[in-house]
């Protein structure tokens, strides 16, 4: 199993990565002298925060008190934080007790890989009632744990996987063909591994989480070099584009939902403009794999015809 603390990283990591993103230009210094490394000096950071270059060394060094919100909140101006990199910030500035993440990953299904999380039947239902738009439910480790018929027939076919393979990480990262399924792959496995640095930095002794990120590290290259770039990314609603053998290419916009009472799930839904050609792909893809479809068409039927 892989180390916690390569999993989590820490507050100094991340304070490094984060500097070297942010030039002198972008927070108003001037450039000064040549730099040997890309990005905001230490001592630069210091006097944007208003602390001393000393305490801020301590900081990424692993050395300083637990800062303030204060403090946490000037380093996140300084280093022109987002939203979820500001959650992240403070998730590693206020690491959880080890017996806290356990009880913590335990209570959401911990087991993993959809082996031992499960979700209410009245979420399922809801999922599963979705007629003419993909749709699922994950957790922040990527795994799917609920989908509708359009979802297994664009995204994989869920039902035939066993539960450790319906994880999405594992399917960018592991399976040589994803690229052919996610035209936006690069951009993909990005905010695939912000989601999990996230979920690390929430949780980093769950066990599911620290085994999966383990396998990704000794699997893919590709994994290694974007885990260490210490991105994150909360999923909220984007663009998707998927390609499909029998439909081709359909570009869909996807929202998030938390959902009630589960916190940790997410309900994501798949949805096109009217009259689109990714409509008109979902049409078609709904017709194909209507239960029945394969029956009518071998007895001369078209698809969907009842």
């Amino acid at each position: 199993m892989a180390d916690t603390n390569m999993i989590a990283g820490n507050l100094g990591d991340y304070l490094r990565t984060r500097r070297a993103l942010v030039s002198p230009a972008e927070v108003g210094l001037p450039p000064t002298g040549r730099r040997r490394v890309p990005g905001l000096r230490r001592e630069e950071v210091a006097e944007l925060v208003g602390l001393s270059t000393d305490y801020y060394v301590r900081l990424e060094q692993g050395r300083a008190d637990r800062p303030s919100d204060e403090v946490l909140d000037a380093l996140g101006r300084a280093l022109r934080l987002g939203s979820a990199e500001r959650a992240h910030l403070y998730d590693l500035a206020r690491p959880p007790r080890r017996s806290a993440t356990t009880a913590a990953a335990a209570a959401a299904g911990a087991t993993g890989g959809g082996r031992g999380e499960s979700v209410r039947s009245g979420l399922r239902r809801v999922v599963e009632a979705i007629p003419t738009t993909p749709a699922v439910i994950m957790n922040d480790r990527n795994d799917v744990l609920a989908w509708n018929r359009l979802a297994a027939a664009l995204m994989a076919d869920f039902p035939s996987l066993p539960p450790r393979e319906r994880n999405m990480a594992r399917r960018i990262f592991l399976d040589p063909h994803a690229p052919e399924v996610h035209q936006d792959w690069d951009e993909a496995a990005r905010t695939t591994v912000g989601m999990l640095r996230m979920a690390a930095g929430r949780r980093p002794h769950d066990p599911e989480l620290v085994r999966l990120v383990g396998e990704l590290s000794l699997g893919s290259p590709a994994f290694r070099k974007l885990w260490a770039s210490h991105h994150v990314h909360e999923k909220t609603q984007g663009p998707k584009r998927f390609r499909h053998p029998a439909v081709g290419d359909v570009t869909l916009h996807y929202e998030t939902f938390r959902a009630p009472g589960a916190a940790h799930l997410l309900l994501v839904i798949y949805t096109a403009p009217p009259g689109s050609p990714a409509e008109e792909a979902l049409n078609l893809l709904g017709s194909l794999t209507a239960p029945g479809a394969a029956s009518r068409t071998r007895t001369g039927g078209s698809p969907g015809q009842s």
